[in-house]
């Protein structure tokens, strides 16, 4: 497929009174509906390596969606402010599921998106965030969760869950403690999950991000970009979306 083919644009949809600015991208050279994904951004918010994300999925042939979990479209330029407005939302996850929602409805309303195949990926906060939806028993048939935040996962949810879920996460990440990933292990196991947890030998927290690095070192914290464990992931992924698709 020819990036030429990728068409882009941001779109404005809305949440209750707050409007929300996503970012849509899909291959225009390709006839009929195809499945649709959601991206679901970091705790830095729907930036530029989101939509990167969203484009790399519509060359593989779906159409996807760059959400906003912030509102407005808000980014924050440092740690502090990525923070505050992470736990904003965690704090208040019922708004976090109606901002979900209206992002799933306007992906499925899209002209080019087949409503009934729609599968969502995050990472860090986000990946936490795909887990949840599909804990709580959201229309989705598969999620991916990339060095996500895997309690939040442990909900009160669907007494039987139908998405397929997959959690890659850093095995020297030192921000998922082993309780972190029993807890989940077995919160997946009780709903009846078909669920794989792939741990990835020495990598470190945020390993899909080219810029992880930089930002670890400009501010300190354990981030740290690995090419393997980012292509070996991506991979794998699109192994399970062939799957869950059938395309």
């Amino acid at each position: 497929m020819s990036a030429a083919n990728i068409r882009s644009e941001d779109v404005a949809y809305s949440s209750g009174e707050t409007e929300m600015r996503g970012y849509l991208a899909w291959d225009d050279s390709i006839e009929g509906s195809r499945p649709g994904i959601l991206v679901v951004h970091e705790w830095w918010g729907l930036n530029d390596f989101a939509r990167r994300r969203a484009d790399a999925l519509a060359a593989l042939g779906y159409t996807a969606m760059a959400v906003d979990m912030y509102g407005g479209g808000q980014t924050a330029d440092n740690p502090d402010q990525a923070g505050a407005l992470m736990n904003a939302v965690i704090e208040d996850m019922e708004t976090g599921r109606a901002r979900f929602k209206a992002a799933l409805d306007t992906l499925q309303g899209h002209a080019t998106v087949n409503a009934g195949q729609i599968g969502a990926i995050g990472y860090c906060f986000g990946g936490g965030v795909v887990l949840h939806m599909a804990r709580v028993g959201m229309d989705l048939g598969v999620v991916v969760s990339f060095h996500g935040s895997l309690p939040l996962a442990i909900t009160p949810g669907v007494d039987q869950m139908a998405a397929r879920v997959v959690a890659y996460n850093g095995e020297a990440d030192p921000f998922v403690p082993a309780e972190d990933i029993a807890q989940f292990q077995e919160e997946m196991a009780s709903a009846g999950a078909h669920c794989d947890f792939i741990q990835l030998p020495g990598a470190e927290h945020a390993f899909t991000n080219p810029e992880a690095t930089a930002k670890g070192e400009k501010y300190g914290i354990p981030l740290k970009y690995d090419e393997l464990a980012d292509q070996v992931s991506w991979g794998h992924m699109q192994m399970v979306f062939r799957e869950v698709f059938g395309a």
